[in-house]
């Protein structure tokens, strides 16, 4: 089990992309996402503002969370939509996972959180509308982008600035994670998510799941409509979302290989599991060490008559 802190690696990797020396200070730009996924990331950003990297990050003026209690450089532009906006779409899209919750990735993807993530993608266009924010993103000379890709704008902003971009997720909607790292997830020991099937599939299980990914192909696109589109207009060429991640240096994965599927995994991915703990303080001398606490049941338990354990050594 991974620790509770940070791992070892994770400064390591970041720290490269950021630094042209290793004794020279990076300039990071940071394109975060909304809510709950913002915690994790924050622990990210106040560790690399501590080892002495600038940070600075573009936010919308309409959040929850983001950019709130950080010593950086928080650069925010207006947003065509409303806080009352965003929390009725996220209200219906709550309350509608709780009524019926979605049983495949179809249902999903066309049901209640298809409007939700469109008005998220949407504040893209008006991250690229603020033309004076723009010619400063484009002035600043920043070593990398460091992105949360449910905000599909990071990847945009990453490849308009052509910048190397670090993904920092616990996976990603679709094919695109095994596509943009070109890295192989075989259809017959690999199950798409949310078919809750195991790596040892039955043959009926494995051609679900091969449809499974072919309605991905089908659907997916049709999801990310919205970003493309305004990822089209600011690079002014068609573009896709496999064009957007297949740009990516970095895949910091929150998560660890022995809790997902075996899988091959490529250079550039890196698990980081453990990031998602919070970590607590030291317990107090008060309390007992459950290590004791587990070594007096065990003594107890050995002393007792085996009638009265129901032990047997048949």
């Amino acid at each position: 089990m991974a620790p509770a802190g940070l791992p070892a690696s994770l400064p390591l990797c970041v720290c490269l992309l950021l630094a042209s020396g290793f004794a020279q200070a990076g300039r990071l730009l940071v394109v975060p996402m909304d809510g709950s996924h913002w915690f994790t990331m924050q622990m990210v950003v106040e560790k690399l503002i501590h080892r002495g990297h600038e940070v600075v990050a573009v936010v919308p003026e309409v959040s929850w969370q983001l950019g709130k209690s950080l010593n950086l450089t928080v650069k925010t532009y207006s947003t065509s939509h409303t806080l009352e906006d965003m929390n009725r779409e996220f209200k219906y899209f709550s309350d509608t996972q709780w009524k019926t919750p979605e049983q495949s990735m179809f249902s999903f993807l066309t049901g209640s959180a298809k409007h939700f993530f469109e008005l998220l993608f949407s504040h893209c266009r008006d991250l690229f509308n603020d033309k004076k924010l723009v010619e400063y993103l484009k002035q600043s000379s920043f070593d990398a982008v460091f992105i949360d890709p449910f905000d599909v704008c990071g990847l945009t902003v990453a490849k308009y600035l052509s910048l190397p971009s670090v993904i920092f997720s616990r996976g990603v909607f679709c094919h695109y994670l095994e596509e943009g790292a070109q890295c192989p997830s075989p259809l017959s020991y690999v199950p798409r998510i949310l078919l809750k099937f195991t790596d040892t599939m039955t043959f009926k299980e494995r051609v679900w799941n091969h449809l499974s990914y072919m309605e991905e192909h089908v659907i997916c696109p049709h999801f990310f409509k919205t970003a493309t589109d305004i990822a089209s207009e600011v690079l002014q060429t068609p573009v896709t979302m496999d064009d957007l991640f297949s740009q990516v240096s970095i895949w910091l994965l929150r998560s660890d290989f022995v809790l997902d599927f075996p899988r091959p995994v490529m250079p550039n991915m890196v698990f980081i599991g453990g990031i998602n703990c919070q970590q607590r303080k030291p317990i107090s001398k008060a309390f007992v060490d459950p290590l004791d606490v587990c070594n007096l049941v065990v003594t107890k338990y050995l002393s007792l008559p085996r009638e009265m354990v129901g032990w047997s050594a048949e």
